[in-house]
């Protein structure tokens, strides 16, 4: 594994101290706090500190929760904001400590208006998950009615993260699937991505390399070393993300989890094989200053595979051992009858970076396949 130093409570214990806050905000998810383990480190750290904490309600990052916490900051002035959860509670502070309170927020973000502004305050970014690498992200999610948009500006990374593998570890088995076949994929799509460059590139493969490594002792037998190797492997593919961003998997994604619920790595699984085979299979008519044939080799060398139909098994059968299901039927998902519900909440600002151009027949061909 790459070398890399992990951090631990004590770690978070001189920073808070050395650093001297004093009114400090604290994000998270109440559940999640708890079974983390976050709780009890935390707790220990703030003593004789003023301290004021949101639990997120929303599954995923909503407009109408956005504002509350927004407001909550402007109310409470606090000179910390330390975002402790998964990847939705580490968009919201994002974007909540970068965005003005108004009553217009929801044209703002859905017509990219919005005027990020400088940070209110510092932001901690600690996860509790081994997925997104939110910690950093130069981006955040945010739904609105349903349909997923971004915030998107250097400003929104954090000022520090903490990767601190006890909070990871205690996550249900369910949340570890998904969260991590999140980092699995990122690192995939970042490989493909128009945008991607030799950094990302450099960052993909890196990840890949440990999360296809590590991904299911992780889930079945979790200990400290897997444990942080996905940590790593998330981290990794954050950074990998944040200069190609996604593509076509992700942005297909988005409607399942706010329709159907799926959480959110899960979502991103039931279509990447589809448009990973798409896009290789029309790699003459791909539109990158890359050869995606040899992006596609450093996926094979990874997985060990030699063919997009070994590596396309290799992905299948990932998948299945980590108990995510794949049939859309038994996820109550009727893809012809909902197909336009679907694709109406599907991002086309991730199209846009697929390196095979998608025509909306070709997309309607992919997902219904």
């Amino acid at each position: 594994m790459t070398n890399f130093t992990f951090n631990s409570s004590e770690d978070l214990k001189i920073f808070l101290k050395d650093n001297k806050f004093n009114k400090i905000l604290i994000i998270s998810g109440e559940k999640s706090y708890k079974l983390s383990g976050a709780d009890k480190i935390i707790n220990e750290l703030l003593v004789n500190k003023n301290i004021k904490y949101f639990f997120k309600k929303f599954a995923y990052p909503d407009l109408l929760e956005l504002k509350k916490i927004i407001k909550e900051i402007n109310l409470f002035v606090p000179d910390l904001i330390i975002a402790i959860g998964g990847g939705s509670v580490l968009d919201y502070a994002k974007i909540a400590n970068v965005l003005a309170y108004s009553e217009n927020l929801e044209q703002e973000i859905s017509t990219s208006s919005y005027k990020i502004r400088d940070k209110f305050t510092k932001l901690v970014a600690i996860p509790t998950t081994a997925g997104s690498g939110a910690e950093v992200t130069s981006n955040a999610v945010i739904y609105i009615n349903k349909i997923k948009y971004s915030v998107e500006g250097e400003k929104l990374k954090p000022d520090f993260f903490f990767l601190i593998p006890e909070l990871v570890i205690a996550a249900s088995y369910k949340i570890k699937a998904s969260a991590g076949f999140d980092a699995i994929a990122q690192a995939m799509e970042s490989l493909i991505s128009k945008k991607s460059n030799n950094e990302s590139v450099n960052f993909a493969e890196k990840s890949l390399k440990i999360s296809l490594k590590y991904y299911l002792d992780f889930l079945n037998n979790p200990n400290k070393d897997n444990t942080s190797a996905m940590c790593l492997a998330a981290n990794l593919s954050g950074k990998a993300i944040s200069i190609s961003k996604t593509t076509a998997p992700h942005a297909v994604s988005y409607p399942f989890t706010s329709i159907y619920n799926i959480s959110h790595g899960h979502a991103v699984s039931l279509t990447l094989n589809k448009f990973l085979q798409f896009n290789f299979e029309n790699i003459k008519n791909s539109n990158c200053n890359f050869s995606l044939k040899d992006r596609y080799q450093i996926m094979f060398d990874v997985s060990k595979t030699d063919s997009i139909e070994s590596f396309d098994k290799y992905l299948f059968n990932l998948k299945k051992k980590a108990k995510l299901e794949n049939d859309f039927i038994k996820l109550g998902i009727d893809l012809k009858k909902d197909y336009s519900k679907i694709i109406s909440g599907v991002n086309i600002l991730r199209l846009s970076n697929n390196p095979v151009e998608l025509k909306k027949e070709d997309l309607k061909e992919i997902i219904l396949k």
